[in-house]
């Protein structure tokens, strides 16, 4: 495998993390911006909420756009899109402007994760795809950690309309880095061959219709369990920094500061958990043990969420907070390592994860709304939502672990060849 891999990986940790500052941006804004436009808690959360609305619907035609064009023309498509939206919020003078560019904005994140799935399963062979999803997936913490501190210094420097255009200016400079860069992987072809046995299968190439995907209960079990993950790591991406300061009294110093640690801390989860999940399969457990092991772990550890509810002291608040976000970003790289471990082909990879990603990314719309309207009828409290995100933390531990099945390739439909005829095809060639 090419050595350039790695830098092909720290291009997409770089694409996330910005993927994140500029969806996150506005959470950090949000405070200043309901001063100056006059909006309160639930038409913030409105606002908030207007992102994931077509960041979840183009999920699915996003994933089947880079498995025809492939990620390299995609990525880099997908960057400019959202980049250029960031920069136009800046000139958002009221509700309806600012929600119309927060829609933009989520068509072209939309692309990030299905291309960076994709490019995982190019490149990687399965014992090291867990370590290396948890590279570019730990750029969304990044970029949610980096989005507090700088985004609140560029306010407090030049105000909230400079933090769009600088935040969409750095996207633009991604873009021309990775033209520059980035080749397509000469070794796909040695990849998918020393993957089949299994590839085979790939050498045959059997046609399997997209709609058929969603016959198999994995796949459903994989959208239950994500929606339950988002449920509870949105709050952290939207909700988060106002809590801390209209609940928790920080100021924009401690939010910059102390704000950021669950955000550091899962980071550090989350390359832990890509570790984990390969360290546990290069010793012989099953890639379902290897798998599930870590997903349902870190589920149900992040449950923890909800005992911040229960104390009144500011670095206990900060620890529950921290283990949940960790615990997340633990599952996380378990969870993006899916797609390429069950698809059919791997001309359904980015398919599999826009589908997931669809499914996990309404619970972005859920979290946002619900709880801007319980602070409403709770008079600010956010002891409702943060004990309803406990909860979805082990629902979708539930998911992964009843109701996804075996970690393995998806059975294609009974009109296509079977796996053992195309291998023997593949012998005969």
């Amino acid at each position: 495998m090419q050595k350039g891999r790695w830098l092909v990986i720290f291009l997409c940790f770089l694409a996330v993390a910005i993927n994140y500052i500029d969806r996150a941006n506005l959470a950090v804004a949000a405070p200043y911006i309901q001063k100056e436009l006059g909006l309160d808690s639930g038409q913030m959360g409105l606002l908030l909420s207007g992102f994931f609305w077509t960041y979840a619907l183009m999920q699915m035609p996003f994933g089947w756009f880079v498995d025809k064009v492939g990620a390299r023309i995609a990525l880099p498509l997908a960057v400019a899109w959202w980049s250029l939206f960031t920069a136009a919020t800046a000139a958002a003078s009221s509700l309806a402007a600012m929600f119309g560019c927060r829609l933009m904005l989520g068509v072209g994140e939309a692309g990030a994760y299905p291309s960076c799935a994709k490019i995982v399963s190019q490149w990687f062979d399965v014992k090291e795809r867990g370590f290396a999803t948890s590279i570019f997936d730990s750029g969304s913490r990044v970029g949610s950690a980096l989005s507090i501190p700088v985004v609140a210094l560029i306010i407090e420097l030049w105000g909230w309309r400079a933090s769009f255009v600088i935040t969409g200016a750095v996207g633009v400079i991604w873009v021309i880095g990775w033209w520059l860069i980035y080749k397509e992987p000469q070794a796909v072809a040695a990849i998918e061959q020393h993957e089949a046995g299994k590839v085979a299968a790939v050498a045959a190439r059997p046609k399997v219709k997209w709609a058929s995907l969603f016959r198999h209960r994995t796949l459903w079990g994989m959208m239950l369990g994500f929606f339950c993950l988002n449920f509870v790591i949105y709050f952290f991406i939207t909700w988060f920094p106002t809590y801390l300061v209209t609940e928790r009294g920080f100021s924009l110093k401690s939010l910059g500061t102390l704000g950021t640690i669950p955000a550091v801390a899962s980071i550090v989860g989350g390359w832990i958990g890509g570790l984990t999940s390969d360290a546990l399969y290069r010793r012989g457990w099953s890639l379902t043990a290897a798998r599930k092991t870590c997903i349902v772990g870190g589920m149900l550890m992040s449950s923890s969420i909800s005992l911040s509810v229960f104390t009144e002291n500011t670095y206990a608040m900060l620890a529950f907070f921290s283990l949940a976000y960790a615990s997340l970003a633990f599952a996380g790289a378990s969870i993006w390592c899916l797609p390429a471990d069950v698809a059919p082909t791997p001309a359904h990879v980015a398919s599999i994860g826009g589908i997931q990603n669809f499914a996990s990314n309404t619970a972005g719309i859920f979290i946002t709304t619900f709880t801007g309207f319980m602070l409403v009828m709770g008079n600010g409290s956010f002891t409702a939502p943060l004990l309803t995100a406990g909860a979805f933390a082990l629902l979708g531990a539930f998911s992964y672990l009843f109701i996804v099945g075996k970690i393995e390739p998806l059975s294609i439909t009974p009109d296509q060849p079977s796996a053992t005829d195309a291998a023997s095809l593949a012998q005969r060639l």
